[in-house]
């Protein structure tokens, strides 16, 4: 009998490692070339989920990442670079810390300028690093990867997946300098398309199109110093001439983490993908410390404070005046802070190093969150429908709670400027005012109603590139045209010639027809008036 009983068990042992076999052999492999920082959070669902999927996911980071660690759900494939992790950290802490210097326009453009070109030749030195590592190329071209998932705001993995002759999806928030718009010959007017750091809406008026429109005309040159360095590096690495507007056009799916609750309506293209609210995951249960700080709370409920993962601590002057006005609201403040405790800190104000910032802002508790304005905290403020005060410090942030206070759903304050009485009249004012919280909620209804979630729409797309080996049928024929062919200025010019050439011909008929008519009439009239004479 016992031995009976083991005859079924090979049989259905056999048909459960057919059955896996068959689920990993229809997985593929991605290659995953993200950016530090902020950048890098936004792909934890997107990799978690093609891993449960059934995908291979390999991460290639340089040794001295800040915040890209190892994983449960991803290989980490690492590389050195001429750089420590104690430099990358160090660039993030005084970007930070340069929001919060007072200077003159100049003096900040001088300054940001120089930032700007610091820590460009620092990514640019990484991505050249990694691209001269013949046997790590040689090792990821072996490793037989259907697609490169890739954020463009650091071209480096479009070099990379140009190098290994794979398709690429491009995930991002957004490119400087309209980059995005050119490499997916997307149009653009500047008539009614707002450009980053214009903090115009797209209904402007003649002053605010003639700022567009000179942003539109030099925002090419700005970042130039940034960009053009890796056409030269592409084109040495790959042995032909290439330029930074061929490496984003290089992309099969854009994926874009924005939509048209946060941004203005706008041309789009077929192979543009909108996922804005992929990092609203559904909230989960608060731990036992946090609970208890939301039930010490009472009727009054929480307000949520953190500007973001780049900047934790400010200069003390001003944490005291923010100290001062979050002592002067009813609410239970929960910031995340790890720079020197405020010696004002007021009883109702509790300093944390971290926070779930998505699991508090989804709590019915919660009443207004303060935010730097950052992508992820504006989407979460509008998924869980949490009116905001907006401390805008760098970037698109400025642009970001410039259209959130446009729609009724916050306050944005000057965090230079702005004195602890209007940041107390702020929070009362999201707080107390009913409009604030009716209008983040239509956004948050509006964001909401989708046919698919904002992840899954993501992971369909890659594996859809994945299955077809890129998206080539949505490729407008625009990447093929010249500029002057894009604008039609051949044709024009074309026709404008038949034109000009009929009217010619036209004038030179009717005075020859005048000269014929009429020619003969005069000089008989003259010969007449000569023989008289």
């Amino acid at each position: 009998m016992a031995v009976g009983s083991r005859g079924p068990r090979p049989l259905v042992l056999g048909l459960l490692l057919c059955a896996l076999s068959l689920a990993v052999s229809q997985g593929g492999k991605v290659l995953l070339v993200p950016m530090d920082g902020s950048h890098w959070l936004s792909f934890s669902g997107v990799i978690q989920q093609l891993q449960q999927k059934g995908h291979d996911i390999v991460v290639l980071a340089p040794e001295a990442s800040v915040h890209i660690r190892e994983g449960a759900f991803y290989t980490l494939k690492t590389y050195p670079v001429p750089f420590r992790r104690e430099d990358v950290l160090a660039s993030f802490i005084e970007l930070g810390h340069n929001a919060f210097e007072k200077q003159s326009f100049l003096q900040r453009l001088i300054k940001a300028y120089k930032k700007v070109k610091e820590d460009s030749a620092l990514l640019l030195s990484g991505c050249s690093h990694l691209l001269h590592n013949k046997e790590l190329m040689t090792s990821l071209a072996e490793s037989s990867f259907d697609v490169v998932l890739t954020d463009p705001f650091l071209p480096c993995g479009a070099i990379v997946a140009w190098y290994l002759a794979l398709p690429t999806v491009f995930f991002l928030n957004a490119l400087p300098c309209s980059l995005d718009s050119q490499g997916s010959q997307c149009p653009n007017p500047p008539s009614y398309v707002p450009r980053a750091l214009s903090f115009n809406s797209d209904r402007m008026t003649f002053l605010q199109r003639v700022k567009n429109m000179l942003i539109a005309l030099t925002e090419n040159f700005m970042c130039n110093v940034v960009y053009s360095p890796y056409g030269q590096l592409a084109s040495e690495v790959l042995q032909q001439d290439v330029t930074v507007e061929d490496l984003m056009s290089s992309a099969s799916i854009w994926l874009f983490r924005m939509d048209f609750v946060k941004i203005a309506p706008r041309p789009i293209m077929p192979n543009m993908v909108f996922i804005g609210g992929i990092n609203c995951a559904n909230t989960k249960p608060l731990s036992q410390e946090f609970e208890s700080y939301i039930n010490a709370s009472g009727e009054h409920g929480i307000v949520v404070f953190s500007l973001g993962s780049m900047v934790s601590d400010i200069p003390e002057k001003k944490a005291m005046e923010i100290a001062d006005a979050l002592g002067k609201i009813p609410q239970t403040v929960l910031w995340r802070y790890t720079g020197t405790r405020p010696s004002n800190l007021a009883k109702n104000t509790i300093l944390v190093k971290w926070l779930p910032q998505n699991d508090l802002l989804g709590h019915p508790k919660t009443r207004a969150f303060i935010t730097h304005s950052g992508s992820h905290g504006i989407y979460e403020g509008i998924c869980n429908g949490i009116p905001m005060v907006m401390l805008p410090l760098f970037g698109d942030q400025m642009d970001n709670a410039k259209r959130m206070e446009s729609r009724g759903a916050g306050v944005s304050l000057n965090v230079l400027e702005m004195t602890s009485a209007d940041l107390e009249n702020a929070l009362k004012t999201v707080i107390n005012d009913k409009s604030y919280k009716e209008n983040i909620m239509h956004l948050s209804s509006l964001h909401k109603d989708r046919p698919i979630e904002p992840l899954d729409l993501a992971v369909f797309w890659v594996e859809f590139v994945m299955r077809h080996k890129g998206a080539l049928h949505l490729r407008p024929a625009a990447h093929f045209l010249t500029w002057y062919q894009y604008h039609s200025l051949d044709v024009i010019g074309f026709l404008l010639a038949i034109v000009l050439g009929v009217a010619f011909v036209v004038y030179k008929c009717c005075a020859f027809g005048y000269q014929k008519c009429f020619g003969k009439k005069k000089r008989v009239k003259k010969s007449n008036k000569s023989k008289a004479h």
